[in-house]
């Protein structure tokens, strides 16, 4: 594996051995509905983004029930994840574009996979570190004035999903590159049962009662000890996943991080590090400006964020890991033919495919995948929006036990 070419001049160097087993995993279930599928892996994909976002939803109304003034305070957590999500838009967005190439060798695809995971999480203890260092200074940008004090010790817990989350990130992206959703759904389901039990034991109406009540920060270092939880679950079932594989390499040598392989992830995840860096900074600034209006825009602004990323943008999210995957392996399959015929014109029958709209068991075309998806959360999206913007919005705000003023703000925010 040292002396390999370049990632790039090895698109077709795939075996009878990787074609074997890239099929293996197929043959428990109908292939409409394999994880191998379009249809298959959104199902899957659905799965894991409504996991996470069923609790993000549930944990407001826990903590507004322990002390509502403290609602605005878990959003500090949101916000440190928007710092994060600059690493996590770097290298692993580019593993569906490299790690994605199906005419790839597995073994070298697997050996990004673990290089991808070593990064990252090297990265996000080093920005947990730093968080923890800054909390003061995070929790002036992020929280309002007359809750600043006392959500210190709530940001110091948080900051450590700068790691979680890194590690997760890597984990689910390049796990779903090579086929596998069911490991992000492993980590959203560990996750998630483990958020909700602890929670209903610890935070719930219906919670333990203990000498000393619970507040935001018992809250903050349940949902950390269940993200290692969920983390940890997802390494475990990536190991197991790979060692059912049938490499034809040394288990060390596919194992071993090496530079040629983040070389190779750097080369396009820098285009999309630095296109996160500039958009998550102007929406951390428009966050500090919202904070400091005090706290009824504050917890508004954390209402329609939970109504955005834990109800509008499910099936969205969904639906774009599952277009990323399989524009991904359209293109390495694309490459291949273009290197074995020497050219590198893409036809219009490359780009969308033939003209029958859905394929009996796969995609085909480059495009085709993000057409697919877009057209499908049209019809999700523009209804649910709608109802939202005009009836949903203030009786959903109502649940957080939101003052009248912060429920007139979230439906302007969701109208606007």
């Amino acid at each position: 594996m040292a002396d390999r070419a370049p990632i790039a001049d090895t698109a077709s160097q795939k075996t009878g051995e990787d074609v074997e087993q890239e099929n293996s995993f197929q043959e428990d279930m109908p292939r409409r509905f394999s994880r191998n599928t379009y249809t298959g892996a959104l199902l899957i994909n659905i799965l894991a983004s409504a996991l996470p976002a069923i609790y993000d939803t549930l944990v407001k109304i826990w903590i507004s029930k322990i002390d509502s003034s403290f609602v605005v305070t878990t959003d500090a957590y949101t916000y440190i994840n928007v710092i994060v999500e600059v690493l996590n838009e770097g290298l692993p967005r580019a593993s569906y574009l490299v790690i994605g190439d199906s005419a790839m060798p597995l073994p070298l695809r697997v050996n990004l996979v673990c290089t991808l995971i070593a990064f990252q999480t090297a990265a996000g203890l080093v920005m947990s570190l730093v968080f923890v260092a800054s909390a003061p200074k995070l929790a002036a940008a992020f929280v309002p004035a007359s809750v600043r004090a006392a959500s210190i010790g709530y940001v110091r817990i948080s900051s450590f999903s700068a790691l979680t989350s890194a590690t997760e990130t890597a984990v689910s992206l390049a796990t779903r590159a090579i086929d596998r959703p069911d490991v992000p759904f492993m980590i959203s389901l560990c996750r998630t049962l483990a958020n909700i039990i602890l929670d209903f034991i610890f935070l719930s109406t219906f919670r333990v009662k203990t000498i000393r009540e619970p507040t935001v920060n018992t809250q903050a270092s349940i949902r950390m000890a269940c993200n290692g939880i969920g983390c940890i679950a997802g390494l475990l079932y990536f190991v197991y996943v790979v060692r059912r594989l049938r490499l034809d390499e040394e288990r060390k040598s596919v194992w071993m991080p090496k530079w040629s392989s983040l070389v190779a992830l750097a080369k396009p995840g820098m285009h999309t590090l630095i296109e996160s860096a500039v958009r998550n900074a102007l929406y951390l600034w428009l966050i500090h400006g919202i904070v400091d209006l005090g706290s009824d825009y504050a917890t508004a602004w954390g209402i329609f964020n939970t109504i955005r990323w834990g109800l509008v943008m499910v099936p969205v999210n969904a639906l774009a890991a599952t277009s990323a995957t399989f524009v991904g392996h359209e293109w390495g399959l694309w490459r291949e033919r273009a290197l074995t015929r020497g050219s590198t014109q893409a036809s219009l029958t490359d780009i969308i495919g033939p003209r029958k709209f859905v394929s009996s068991h796969k995609t085909s075309g480059i495009f085709r995948p993000a057409l697919l998806s877009t057209l499908i959360a049209l019809v999700i999206e523009v209804p649910l929006c709608l109802a939202f913007s005009f009836w949903l919005t203030r009786p959903f705000a109502s649940f957080d036990f939101a003052g009248d003023a912060t429920q007139v703000v979230s439906s302007q925010l969701a109208y606007s």
